[in-house]
């Protein structure tokens, strides 16, 4: 009785307003159990791929949703779908159109179908790209399915509610923040707090103090592997207990809470609210005692690793029975002593039963009706032409053969219709009949609607893209004014922190000392620990600062000490940043820049040149390879006016080399995507980048004593590469290619190869086979000689070359060897 009257005094309603809001909770978690249930089975019955659902728990997601208020993100898991619907930006039918990877975004709002169920989103942008005023609703950052991939994420999102509190600059910034009071939230399965990104983001967020509030949803299980091979202790809470704050020292509010106590777990949500927003303390909260009523997840049975007396206990704890149970026993006395109840009889509770699953029912019939009804109509067309073309080709008995069978299938599916028609196309090839027009026409304009269906948005497509800010180059004064290198960076790093008050630089040594080259050297000094900060050695929740907050309109530039320390955070760059833009269909954007350094670095850890394992897993992102400091600048200056992320890799032996300062720092540009002629030539062209072009750079002064022209162009850019085909021309010019790269046999120089030869059709005016000259396939041993040894010098790119030429023409140049 005397949680009911605080329950009741809490909500500050009137007693028929608390009853009605209790009975809405209940029914949303009807309704969501239902969908689970009901979306199990279209998974079994062979019309969704795959299901992963959040039976189990539903009544602590509202009681979290009560907490959540506009402004708030959200940063979680695959199993949140009563949150989502109890903040309303899920719909059943939206649950089962994602279900079904339905690819219309108004269908499927998360993703459009990009992503399986179960992985939310709300939208952060317009239809041109732009914000929306983010203060005026609720928000989820797009979810993935690594385990534990949300969390560096969420550091970020919190970060931002602290630096739009505290740098003054930001204060009027009221499309992203109020005063900082917005609260990021986290959930996570307990299983998942063994990975290591969870105790990384869990240890940083405490160092920092930033509104979290990380819910862990406690079934016992991770998969079928019980909590005992998971956790010190079965329990996250207990072993994080040294986190929890004193009087003395910062750190952590811990609650530990039953995920079927409905009551306290209002109260228990409602004041870790209070506590993160006003205070910007983390809080964590361990809700135990959950249920999975319908185990992991479609691919298999819990029944075959749970024991008879777990199910049982599951039955009777799960927290839908629970508070049903709560519900039915609710009493209450007012004033005048009258008993007040939730509910007369227990069939108004089974009325909302039965209204949840008519209404997710009708959803499903919906939303199925919506997904399969544009592809009906795309088959039917298909069919149509093709039967007029089985009635005029010679070999109509094979398309009407084909045809036959696409009319056979009841529910088909894009592949059907596409794989059809293409291969009916295989037997028109020799005829000129209309159809045959018809038809290649239906092709090609399904081809297309699938590119921008599955295909489109992998990076900005608006005017805020930075690949369509023309380059504005550097203005020297009359007299040259020679300086070191980092000069260049940190009085560029200065005016773009003037220019732009959202712009934050953050890393390992990077506030301080100004970084570990001096490329920030006083830099936080005159704009504060807040804007120019040192961070733990934590490379992965790093980049997840910077995620979380350029999701929240803010521009980080997140610093990596050197290149191969990527490896540390590959998963966060590969996952989450390079796909959030695809992955929410464009509705999401993180115009993060990740600096680092690399290139001819000695050693085995410190190689430098890791770049075809990074290229090849960070698609989404550009990246950037500029040859000296002036050219770092301007990728920097060009991409604070764009929204992408992007990683620039600066040479670590050019700080300290002499360049010309610029006048117009913080204006002038280096283009993406642009290849730059540093020398012309006429007998073969050799492409680089970084500080490996020195090297060529040399071997081409000593080429042109024997007699060889080379022409060097620097690629500056290798995601994205060459957008004007520049290469192509100089190839044509010389007919010979020569690509030189630190990285590994088949890395960057494979793909530069693929992009020129193949995008760039560069082998038609080949006279010699290209080649590519590579470090060994080890890493570097450490010292100048295994340097020397293991990646390409000047030696070799001059012997290279030369065998090039002699095969060319062996009378002129004779063989050294």
């Amino acid at each position: 009785m005397t949680e009911n009257t605080e329950l009741a005094n809490n909500q500050k309603l009137s007693f028929v307003d608390f009853k009605n809001e209790v009975l809405n909770d209940y029914r949303i978690a009807r309704i969501s159990r239902e969908c689970s249930l009901l979306g199990r089975r279209e998974v079994l019955t062979g019309k969704a791929k795959f299901g992963i659902f959040g039976d189990g728990k539903e009544v602590p997601q509202i009681a979290m949703a009560k907490a959540f208020k506009n402004g708030d993100f959200r940063s979680g898991y695959y199993r949140d779908q009563t949150f989502m619907m109890a903040i309303g930006e899920l719909t059943p039918q939206q649950f089962f159109a994602g279900l079904y990877a339905h690819t219309d975004i108004k269908a499927d709002p998360m993703s459009a179908g990009r992503q399986m169920g179960g992985h939310f989103a709300t939208h952060s942008l317009d239809e041109n790209g732009n914000w929306k005023n983010l203060t005026k609703q609720k928000n989820s950052s797009s979810d993935i399915s690594p385990t534990a991939g949300q969390m560096p994420r969420l550091l970020g999102l919190a970060q931002a509610s602290k630096i739009y509190r505290n740098v003054k600059e930001l204060k009027n910034n009221t499309l992203f923040s109020n005063k900082g009071n917005e609260i990021a939230w986290g959930t996570i399965g307990n299983a998942s707090t063994s990975e290591g990104l969870f105790f990384e983001t869990i240890n940083a967020a405490g160092v920092l103090q930033v509104p979290i509030v990380m819910s862990v949803w406690d079934d016992e299980y991770g998969i079928s592997v019980h909590a005992k091979h998971q956790t010190t202790k079965e329990s996250i809470s207990e072993i994080l207990k040294g986190f929890q704050r004193d009087k003395k020292q910062k750190g952590y509010e811990i609650f530990v809470i039953n995920g079927w106590d409905y009551v306290k777990l209002i109260d228990t949500y409602n004041t870790a609210a209070k506590i993160a927003r006003e205070e910007h303390c983390p809080v964590l909260i361990h809700v135990k005692e959950l249920t999975q009523p319908q185990g992991h997840s479609t691919s298999g049975s819990h029944e075959r690793y749970k024991t008879k007396e777990r199910l049982k206990w599951e039955q009777e704890y799960d927290c839908i029975t629970k508070m049903r149970k709560w519900i039915l026993e609710f009493e209450l006395q007012d004033e005048n002593g009258n008993v007040l109840r939730l509910v007369d009889s227990e069939e108004e509770l089974i009325n909302i039963d039965k209204n949840a699953k008519k209404d997710v029912s009708k959803a499903k019939r919906d939303a199925w009706t919506a997904f399969t009804e544009e592809i009906k109509k795309e088959a039917k067309t298909a069919i149509s032409i093709l039967k007029k073309a089985s009635e005029k080709s010679s070999n109509g008995t094979f398309i009407t053969k084909l045809k036959d069978d696409l009319e056979t299938i009841n529910e088909p599916i894009r592949k059907d219709v596409l794989s059809t028609t293409r291969k009916a196309l295989r037997y028109l090839r020799d005829e000129s009949i209309s159809e045959k027009s018809e038809l290649q026409k239906f092709i090609k304009s399904s081809l297309e609607t699938a590119h921008y269906k599955y295909s489109s948005l992998l990076l900005s497509e608006t005017e805020n893209s930075p690949i369509k800010f023309p380059e504005i180059k550097p203005k020297f004064t009359v007299e040259e004014k020679l300086v070191d290198a980092r000069i260049i960076m940190r009085d560029n790093f200065e005016a773009a922190l003037k220019k732009h008050p959202e712009l934050l630089i953050f890393g390992e040594d990077a506030g301080y000392i100004g970084d570990v080259n001096q490329g920030l050297e006083g830099l936080q000094e005159k704009f504060g620990e807040m804007r120019v900060s040192d961070t733990g050695i934590r490379e992965a929740t790093i980049l997840g600062q910077g995620i979380g907050m350029a999701m929240r309109g803010l521009r980080p530039i997140a610093e990596i000490q050197y290149l191969d320390y990527l490896l540390y955070a590959l998963q966060i760059i590969s996952d989450d940043l390079a796909t959030l833009h695809y992955r929410s269909f464009g509705k999401q954007k993180a115009p993060l820049i990740i600096r680092t350094r690399g290139h001819r670095l000695e050693g085995i850890w410190h190689a430098g040149s890791p770049m075809g394992g990074i290229i090849n897993n960070v698609r989404g992102i550009h990246v950037l390879v500029p040859r000296n400091m002036t050219k770092a600048a301007g990728f920097y200056n060009t991409l604070l006016k764009g929204d992408d992320p992007a990683l620039v890799i600066e040479c670590l032996n050019g700080y300290r080399l002499k360049e010309n300062l610029p006048s117009n720092l913080g204006e002038f540009t280096t283009p993406i995507g642009v290849v730059e002629v540093t020398k012309k030539g006429t007998d073969i062209t050799i492409i680089s980048y970084g500080s490996t072009l020195r090297i060529v750079d040399e071997a081409v002064k000593d080429l042109a004593q024997v007699g060889i022209n080379a022409e060097v162009i620097d690629a500056q850019s290798l995601l994205p590469f060459d957008i004007h085909h520049d290469t192509v021309k100089s190839i044509a010019k010389t007919n010979r290619l020569l690509i030189v790269d630190e990285d590994v046999p088949g890395g960057a120089s494979a793909y530069l190869l693929q992009e020129i030869l193949e995008k760039q059709n560069a082998y038609q005016y080949l006279d010699s086979k290209p080649v590519t000259l590579t470090a060994k396939e080890h890493r570097p041993a450490y010292g100048t000689d295994g340097d020397y040894f293991s990646k390409p010098s000047a030696e070799d790119v001059f012997e290279k070359v030369y065998e090039i030429m002699h095969e060319a023409n062996p009378n002129k140049f004779r063989a050294i060897y």
